[in-house]
C-alpha cells in the first residue's frame, strides 16, 4: 500500500512549515497514524514527533453551461499533518 501520495505545497502550508516545523501530506484513506509516521521516517529520514489526520469527504458541484446543467463530485481524501522533532527539516525542493 502506497501510504504517502504527495506532499501539500501551498502558501499556507509553507508558512506553517517554516514557523511550526509541521508538514502536510495527502495520504491513503486506509492508513493509520503509525503507518504514516513510519512512511515519513523511511522516505525522508527524519524523526517524527506527532501525526494529526483529517478526512475530507467529496462534495457535489454543479454549474450551468451552454450545453446544459452539469453535475459532478470532488474527490474525498485524507490529509496528515506531521510535526517533526526539534532540529529536523524536510526539503521538498532538493530533487528539482
Amino acid at each position: 500500500m502506497d501510504i504517502i501520495k504527495k506532499p501539500i505545497i501551498t502558501e499556507k502550508m509553507t508558512e506553517i512549515s517554516e514557523n511550526q516545523n509541521r508538514y502536510g501530506f495527502i495520504v491513503d484513506k486506509r492508513a493509520n497514524k503509525l503507518q504514516i509516521k513510519t512512511a515519513v521516517k523511511e522516505i525522508y529520514g527524519v524523526e517524527v514527533a506527532t501525526v494529526n489526520t483529517m478526512n475530507y469527504s467529496g462534495k457535489s458541484k454543479s454549474r450551468y453551461t451552454k450545453a446544459g446543467f452539469i453535475t459532478g463530485k470532488t474527490n474525498s481524501y485524507k490529509k496528515a499533518i506531521v510535526t517533526l522533532a526539534e532540529g529536523e527539516t524536510i526539503d521538498f525542493y532538493s530533487n528539482i
